[in-house]
């Protein structure tokens, strides 16, 4: 069943045990925790999760798997008068684990998987490329009539690993608990120890130590798999492998800063591509002109910045003239922005002729301008185009064929999570996790690392992430042990149906190498 429309709007054979219990609470150790908020005489607070049992078609043959889906209890120390009092129930985190039935826990690995925001459920990765089922919600050019379409993923890395996706604190159905305060997840370190937590507390419940694990995060989730990597493994939660889709790994060189030239190389490949994709490089390769950016990018366009005024004209006048070819745009435009092409105003320009934006997400799509005389983009015509299909199709999945009944809304994007996300962590310098990934690869040798990239992301360019890995500091040899897989599409790949098969190819190679023994 690997084409569409041979796929059941439905899903396969299964079994619905809505009403099996969770795990029971009150271990410390197993995910979930009894007694009321911060100890109070309230109601228990415990695991709310629902079993039940499924068969995915694939090319190879049936798999038969167990989905348990709902929320799980993260729980804390209590501390009183510096007297340790137990442990507290902080949240409940929306989860969804899927379990092949009859596999060997001790060689079964499993991936935890999230996306990134930071702010954003899983949603993504589970229903776009990882998961059992998947949505079909169209591609740049051709998108699906609303609500979009939810299928089974005959490709899915269940075949090859197990699968828990988790969502973030005040993302998806995951709450705190009476008592304690959202704001206190919302931050680079809160978050890392939240979800680790999570993660510890499901290995632990699940009796899964011995078995390989990975971590799977795309976007801002690449900066927290980064830095959860080295968190886990300091606590003993040794990995097997991370896969950082559309990484953002320094966000210091990501954003331009007045002063500060370093993020506009980065993005000038992305520009190029773009500029190809939308015919501004006629009769010419992808590849010929993406290596032509590159080769400026990293040699003469650095030089060009750095020298300011002390340009001569004639080497102006070359700078200026090699961007606009290029990037697509105007000499005049690229004069007027002193050879600083900002992205968010590339967006607005590139097409402003033809009354288009093009999509900082994937700028393969393309949507009606706000304003003919709009600096900067307003809305992203990617986003425009994908969240309806996929906040329909999970509310579909939870409640019909996953069996959680909760009727609490269900946030794809937390409510003002990203505007509040604390960095204090980094007060007065960039946010980076360079040396954070580098230490869990030093602490770790047999840690592989596999990096996709979209030619056509403008929210994370691949370039960026290329010159941020190539500065990880870790041995030579260490080195062979990052990949790095590029797709012609963009942030999430895997809407563009060709990427989307090859992705999950690469992935599921990637995992068996991560994880043979």
């Amino acid at each position: 069943m690997s084409d569409d429309a041979d796929q059941p709007d439905r899903p396969g054979e299964r079994h619905d045990d809505a009403d099996a219990p969770g795990r029971p609470a009150g271990s410390a150790e197993g995910g979930s925790a009894s007694g009321g908020a911060a100890g109070s005489g309230a109601a228990p607070v415990e695991d709310e999760l629902v079993t039940t049992h499924h068969v995915l078609a694939t090319p190879d043959g049936e798999l038969r798997y167990t989905a348990r889906a709902g929320r799980v209890v993260l729980s804390g120390d209590r501390v009183e008068d510096g007297v340790w009092k137990g442990r507290r129930p902080r949240a409940q985190v929306g989860i969804t684990a899927y379990t092949l039935d009859g596999a060997d826990p001790l060689t079964r690995p499993v991936t935890f998987a999230f996306n990134g925001g930071p702010g954003s459920s899983s949603v993504w990765l589970h229903l776009g490329l990882l998961g059992p089922r998947r949505v079909v919600a169209g591609d740049a050019g051709a998108p699906e009539p609303p609500p979009g379409r939810l299928v089974d993923n005959p490709e899915s890395l269940l075949a090859v690993s197990d699968l828990v996706f988790v969502d973030p604190v005040s993302t998806g159905r995951s709450r705190v608990v009476e008592g304690e305060r959202a704001g206190d997840f919302h931050g680079f370190t809160a978050d890392v120890e939240s979800v680790g937590e999570v993660v510890r507390q499901w290995v632990t419940a699940e009796g899964r130590w011995l078995s390989p694990k990975l971590l799977a995060g795309e976007s801002y989730g690449t900066t927290r798999a980064a830095a959860l990597a080295e968190h886990l493994q300091g606590a003993g939660l040794y990995l097997s492998g991370l896969v950082l889709v559309s990484a953002v790994l320094n966000f210091g060189v990501l954003l331009a800063t007045p002063g500060d030239d370093r993020s506009y190389p980065r993005y000038l490949p992305f520009y190029a591509a773009t500029a190809h994709r939308h015919g501004r490089h006629p009769g010419r390769d992808l590849a010929d002109v993406v290596a032509e950016a590159e080769a400026y990018a990293e040699q003469r366009y650095p030089v060009v910045l750095a020298r300011g005024s002390r340009l001569t004209a004639e080497e102006r006048a070359d700078a200026v003239a090699t961007l606009a070819r290029l990037t697509g745009l105007s000499e005049a435009y690229v004069d007027r922005a002193d050879l600083r092409v900002e992205h968010l105003r590339f967006f607005a320009e590139l097409l402003r002729d033809e009354g288009l934006v093009v999509g900082r997400l994937d700028s393969r799509f393309t949507g009606p301008a706000a304003s003919g005389t709009a600096e900067t983009l307003e809305d992203d015509p990617a986003v425009d185009a994908l969240l309806g299909a996929y906040a329909a199709a999970n509310q579909h999945l939870l409640r019909a064929e996953l069996g959680v009944e909760d009727t609490a809304p269900f946030h794809v994007f937390g409510p003002g999570v990203h505007e509040a996300w604390s960095y204090k962590e980094f007060e007065n310098a960039s946010v980076s996790v360079l040396d954070r990934l580098s230490r869990a690869m030093r602490q770790n040798p047999h840690l592989r690392v596999h990096v996709a990239l979209g030619r056509y992301d403008g929210a994370t360019p691949f370039s960026s992430a290329e010159d941020d890995l190539a500065h990880l500091r870790v041995p030579a040899a260490q080195r062979e042990l990052v990949e790095h897989r590029y797709y012609e599409a963009g942030h999430m790949m895997y809407v563009h149906e060709p990427s989307r098969r090859q992705q999950s190819a690469d992935l599921a190679d990637f995992v068996r190498r991560a994880t043979a023994r």
